[in-house]
C-alpha cells in the first residue's frame, strides 16, 4: 500500500470513528478527542489508542469493541486493535472546536 492510500484508508478509519458515540454526550468520539492516535500500517493493520471520559464509564467495557468492529469493517483494512490507554486523562480541551461548538460550549 503506498503512502496515499495509506493516507486515504486514515481518512476512511476516521470516518468510521465518527459513527462511534458516548452514549452520555451527543458527540462522536473522534470530535470528543477520546482518540489518541491511529497507526495505519502499509499491511492493512490499524492500530488505535484512545481513552474515555472517565475510568469509570460506562461503556469501558463495550465501546473499544464496537470501535475494533467498525474500524475492521473499514475497507481495506487487514486487522484492527483498539489499546485503552488513560494518560494523559481526557479533557474538555483534547475536544474539536466543532464539538465544542455542538455543545454550546462558545
Amino acid at each position: 500500500m503506498s503512502e496515499v492510500q495509506v493516507s486515504e484508508l486514515e481518512g476512511s478509519i476516521i470516518e468510521a470513528l465518527r459513527t462511534c458515540f458516548d452514549p452520555e454526550i451527543p458527540v462522536n468520539i473522534y470530535e470528543l478527542g477520546l482518540i489518541y492516535g491511529i497507526d495505519v500500517k502499509p499491511s492493512g493493520e490499524v492500530s488505535i489508542r484512545m481513552t474515555l471520559t472517565s475510568p469509570g464509564c460506562p461503556v469501558a467495557g463495550s465501546l473499544p469493541g464496537e470501535v475494533e468492529q467498525k474500524v475492521q469493517a473499514v475497507p481495506g483494512v487487514a486487522s484492527a486493535s483498539v489499546e485503552l490507554v488513560w494518560d494523559p486523562p481526557w479533557c474538555m480541551d483534547l475536544m474539536s472546536e466543532a464539538a465544542k461548538l455542538q455543545l454550546g460550549m462558545f
